[in-house]
């Protein structure tokens, strides 16, 4: 898997795409679709007509990193399908990777402390 770590910018296409695109036809997809630059270092997600499987591109430097992953028996948690784009953070995509509702992860709110020390 990715390491998603924390300066790690993870970006969801919101619809659907051509299962058969390899990595170049990713990589064209994110800068026609999405707008966005495929070799900036950033993540970026699609998803099958179906749901049940996702495919994520992203630079490492060294070359393009294509993960297809297929969920047996129940389906990703998507976004309304439309035009565009949407960027989440790494621990909504480890809960979307792992094929929860990646909605559902919030950080939780910590007090103000009222003095320091």
């Amino acid at each position: 898997m990715i390491a998603a770590s924390a300066n790690l910018k993870i970006y969801i296409a919101t619809r659907p795409i051509d299962f058969r695109c390899g990595h170049d036809g990713l990589a064209a997809k994110v800068q026609e679709m999405l707008r966005l630059d495929p070799f900036s270092g950033a993540a970026f997600v699609f998803r099958s007509k179906r749901a049940d499987r996702i495919k994520i591109l992203v630079w490492d430097r060294t070359g393009l990193v294509l993960v297809h992953k297929r969920l047996e028996g129940c389906k990703f948690v998507w976004p309304t399908i439309g035009d565009g784009v949407m960027r989440i953070s790494p621990a909504m995509f480890a809960a979307l990777f792992e094929g929860l509702d990646w909605r559902l992860v919030r950080p939780e709110e910590a007090r103000r402390p009222q003095a320091a020390g």
